[in-house]
């Protein structure tokens, strides 16, 4: 059994906008100590969007990090914490997209980096997608809108034009649902 490790003293070195930068040290289990870097997120949300033609929306963007232009599916970070997840997809959707939804459907909860961070991520699937947003991107945001068929997604990932967790995370999902729905027929 894993034998959690215990914290000894955290010091609070940077206050962002979207991050908080830790350092612990912390008690392992072996009775040493060691130090941990660790970055606090309040979490984001990141929409599978399917068209009515089964096209998945996508968006392109410039991530000053990798910088590069990524193609990803539309997300954002809660605004608060303890907004509600679903309430942020929506808002999300329709902000980064001409697209709304009726509603959404959590696939999956996942940590992008646990390695050095407590982001959590909540990918959820639109249901019943309309082409009617008014709400525009954040005034620092830069989006292009891409569509693309299932064969197009399929090959972007094995191209390596697709590079982003999230994205893979939910090609990967709507490539396998259609495999199973396959089956199920």
């Amino acid at each position: 059994m894993i034998t959690p490790e215990k914290p000894i003293s955290s010091q609070h070195i940077f206050d962002g906008r979207v991050v908080q930068l830790f350092l612990d040290e912390v008690a392992l289990p072996n009775g040493k100590t060691a130090m941990r870097e660790v970055v606090r997120h309040q979490g984001a949300v990141a929409v599978l969007a399917i068209t009515p033609d089964d096209k998945i929306v996508l968006v392109e963007q410039f991530r000053y990090p990798c910088n590069r232009v990524l193609l990803e599916i539309p997300a954002g970070k809660l605004d608060v914490a303890g907004e509600n997840p679903e309430q942020c997809a929506l808002r999300e959707l329709a902000e980064e997209t001409p697209y709304t939804c009726e509603s959404v459907h959590l696939i999956y909860q996942f940590y992008t980096s646990a390695g050095f961070s407590d982001e959590k991520l909540y990918l959820y699937q639109a249901i019943g997608l309309n082409r009617n947003s008014t709400l525009k991107p954040d005034e620092d945001e830069y989006l292009e809108l891409r569509e693309l068929s299932r064969n197009e997604a399929q090959q972007a990932l094995q191209n390596g034009d697709i590079v982003d967790v999230k994205t893979i995370v939910a090609i990967q999902h709507w490539l396998l649902m259609s495999i199973v729905d396959k089956l199920q027929k």
